[in-house]
């Protein structure tokens, strides 16, 4: 969590804290463990409403999170072309700053919306839920929200999506897993991208990483692929399909959902 670095006051959730925020004011001797605890209470009752926002409308909401460079934005461009005609596909992109990645997105067709983090290394749900004031969710299937890239802190917020992925890029090496716990145990799939480099860097072995990710007791899927090249991509995106259909399923299921939908 980020106790130390300071970022759990992010662009999204500072109105919490500023004068006249419910969490302004704290009982004395308290105040870091209050805040802490009323941020991340606040966070997941936002996330919660996106969650059923993004349910409401009949689309998935994929966290994608991974160490920079992992090969997030070069995934979503590949995911984006194959799916081109049968899903609609929107994406909030995570960065501390710039719109690089988004206008990556935007140049393949699909709506992009920016959140430039500042300090914060993380979205948060209150990010999200300004992002989705700025992007028609209407006719879209699949929602992709682009973490900031980082191994820690995007793994303690609850955005609001349905499904979170975890990237782990063979430079990384194979140990990642073990390293940051928190992070792979979060994951509901997790991607070893850039594949067409394991004939060149021998020492990363995907059987390895997966005992790793075993070890958490984490029995999520784990796929290897090269979105460069191709290799593995339609593994994942049967996943998405089979995602898409596990959440409308879900939530078709629920009493209120004809209500919302009338």
């Amino acid at each position: 969590m980020c106790d130390t670095c300071g970022c759990n006051v992010t662009p999204g959730n500072e109105h919490l804290v500023a004068a006249g925020g419910h969490l302004a004011t704290t009982s004395a001797g308290h105040e870091s463990v209050e805040v802490l605890k009323g941020l991340l209470d606040a966070n997941d009752h936002q996330a919660a409403h996106n969650r059923e926002h993004f349910a409401r409308h009949n689309a998935l909401a994929v966290n994608l999170m991974s160490s920079p460079g992992a090969g997030k934005t070069a995934l979503l461009e590949a995911t984006i072309e194959a799916l081109a005609g049968r899903y609609q596909i929107a994406v909030i992109e995570g960065d501390l700053e710039t719109e690089n990645d988004a206008e990556r997105i935007r140049s393949k067709g699909v709506p992009a919306v920016q959140i430039s983090t500042g300090s914060a290394c993380h979205l948060d749900a209150h990010m999200v839920h300004t992002a989705m004031h700025d992007l028609d969710i209407d006719d879209v299937d699949i929602i992709f929200i682009e973490n900031v890239g980082n191994l820690v802190c995007p793994a303690s917020f609850d955005l609001g999506q349905h499904r979170n992925v975890t990237l782990l890029s063979t430079p990384e090496g194979h140990d990642k897993p073990a390293k940051y716990p928190v992070m792979f145990r979060a994951a509901d799939l997790v991607l070893i991208t850039k594949a067409d480099l394991l004939s060149v860097l021998g020492d990363f072995d995907p059987a390895y990483a997966e005992q790793c990710l075993r070890q958490l007791a984490n029995a999520a899927p784990l796929m290897t692929l090269s979105a460069r090249q191709g290799v593995g991509m339609d593994a994942w995106l049967d996943w998405l399909d089979k995602e898409l259909d596990v959440v409308r399923q879900d939530f078709a299921r629920q009493p209120a959902a004809s209500a919302h939908h009338g």
